[in-house]
């Protein structure tokens, strides 16, 4: 397993001139269900999600049904599970039926921890619901020399026998892949790992590409931020908005509620105790993580990205 050095966030001067964004409405929820604790440590993790990485707690089922029963009366229409390693928390069936009372639901998993009794348990959860399941499984590499190199020995082995049962089970994964490699080989890369999938019997893959976000593990790894990659006033002025997550998207830890996914480790990103509150919060885009969402999209959601960094199959 790869080391990781763990940095904290930097302390942030929120600028005067950052533009800033207002929910539009809550479309999605998502849970960071097992915090920052994971199996793996991937020298890429935007925050640095390790077997040792307990910054962020569990959220309890008690929890996850409460922002659920909060959420009915503000229009949410999906929810995501990430984390961490979100089949490391052992009531996430339960939560994963809950969820599904309600609406769709979708997991990130790494992959590496789905045996065929978890499989079973997710077939007959998405088989009780009128709503749909969807698995969206990280695998950064079509071998596994180049993703084992981010993920840690054995990982692409162990993510890929999950993926075998997922399609076995009538599952149609999502495989996500972050940019670890130049521009000029995205097109090689994308059609290795179709064909590596192709292999393995699933007949129509699934696959999003996604850009790395310089924060975190990726920081040590490659590189962080430049000083100009930020978003301006000037950038938002003829933008669709409604393409940022944060326009349409909230995220429960065991803190509270953030705006978004990507930046949780942030210290202004935390908007409220509750989700009734943090609906009302409107946020300045002044992280440079920003940058990576105005050029590409809503990066974490299920939807496709620009056509620089997704291509679906």
């Amino acid at each position: 397993m790869h080391a990781v050095t763990l940095r904290p966030p930097l302390p942030l001067t929120v600028r005067n001139d950052a533009p800033r964004l207002a929910l539009r409405q809550l479309d999605s929820l998502w849970f960071q269900v097992t915090g920052t604790l994971c199996n793996l440590a991937c020298t890429h993790c935007f925050i640095s999600c390790s077997p040792a990485n307990k910054s962020f707690g569990f959220l309890s089922y008690e929890q996850v049904v409460a922002a659920l029963e909060a959420s009915r009366a503000l229009g949410v229409k999906e929810y995501y599970f990430t984390g961490g390693e979100p089949f490391m928390h052992p009531r996430l069936a339960d939560m994963i039926d809950a969820t599904l009372q309600l609406g769709p639901a979708t997991v990130l998993t790494n992959g590496t921890l789905l045996p065929d009794r978890i499989v079973a348990s997710l077939a007959s959860s998405r088989d009780r619901s009128i709503y749909s399941l969807e698995l969206r499984v990280s695998i950064d590499g079509a071998d596994a020399l180049s993703n084992d190199r981010i993920r840690g020995q054995g990982a692409f082995d162990r993510a890929m026998d999950g993926v075998k049962r997922l399609i076995v089970a009538g599952f149609l994964p999502i495989i996500t892949m972050a940019q670890t490699w130049d521009d000029g080989d995205t097109w090689n890369v994308y059609q290795r790992m179709r064909q590596t999938l192709l292999d393995i019997g699933y007949a129509r893959p699934r696959i999003k590409l996604m850009p790395t976000l310089r924060l975190g593990a990726e920081t040590v790894r490659f590189r962080g931020y430049h000083d100009d990659e930020r978003v301006t006033r000037a950038m938002m002025d003829g933008f669709d908005a409604q393409t940022l997550l944060c326009a349409t998207s909230r995220i429960v830890t065991d803190r509270g509620v953030h705006v978004c996914p990507i930046l949780i480790e942030q210290p202004d990103s935390l908007l409220a105790p509750t989700l009734a509150e943090a609906v009302t919060a409107d946020y300045a885009l002044a992280h440079q993580a920003c940058y990576t969402c105005w050029l590409h999209g809503s990066i974490c959601s299920n939807a496709s990205s620009a056509p620089s960094s997704g291509v679906h199959g």
